[in-house]
């Protein structure tokens, strides 16, 4: 996975989450019955979120970043499509474990993707620039999908949000698929 490709992914998928997750919070509040079920959802994210990390670092290591961050997009692109038909208070608690997991698979392996793209003497440099691009892209998304939403269905900004993870993970699948293929031919020149 090149530096740029990783930078590509996570843009799209960070635009993605901009647009899903500020109306999916409106989403989470219309489905309880009070602010302590509210608390419990986002809580159950964070504490799963939280005891994955760990795990999710020690295999990243082990099996390599890439494969967590197709995970991550088109886990995400999954859920996603679930989101919609979410009826009850015990669906949100499940998709927020299962949303907990996800968010460990990208913080932990955006980090370590990021960190082994990075020269030592230059990564303050290069990781500036990668949050730059995945901000910009997360800002732009947020303001659009207020347009955007006047015009569409609370369950089909899900949709294109899961069309968007489902790109993400995409752009990491292919470009990585043709460079290793290339590295391949060229080991068999020499």
């Amino acid at each position: 996975m090149t530096y740029k490709q990783l930078l590509r992914s996570q843009s799209v998928i960070m635009t993605a989450s901009s647009v899903a997750f500020p109306f999916y919070l409106l989403l989470l509040r219309n489905l309880g019955d009070s602010y302590s079920q509210f608390g419990w959802a986002y809580g159950l994210f964070a504490l799963s979120s939280a005891l994955f990390h760990p795990l999710i670092g020690r295999w990243s290591d082990r099996f390599g970043d890439r494969i967590f961050l197709l995970v991550y997009a088109w886990g995400m692109a999954l859920v996603m499509l679930m989101v919609p038909v979410l009826s009850e208070t015990w669906q949100v608690y499940v998709i927020q474990v299962i949303m907990g997991l996800l968010g460990a698979v990208q913080k932990t392996t955006e980090k370590t993707a990021l960190s082994r793209q990075t020269e030592q003497n230059h990564s303050g440099k290069k990781v500036g620039h990668y949050h730059l691009w995945t901000s910009i892209w997360a800002g732009l998304a947020v303001i659009l999908t207020g347009y955007l939403i006047d015009f569409l269905t609370i369950g089909a900004l899900f949709y294109v949000t899961s069309f968007l993870y489902f790109i993400g993970g995409v752009i990491l699948w292919t470009k990585s698929d043709l460079e290793d293929g290339n590295k391949h031919m060229n080991q068999k020149a020499v």
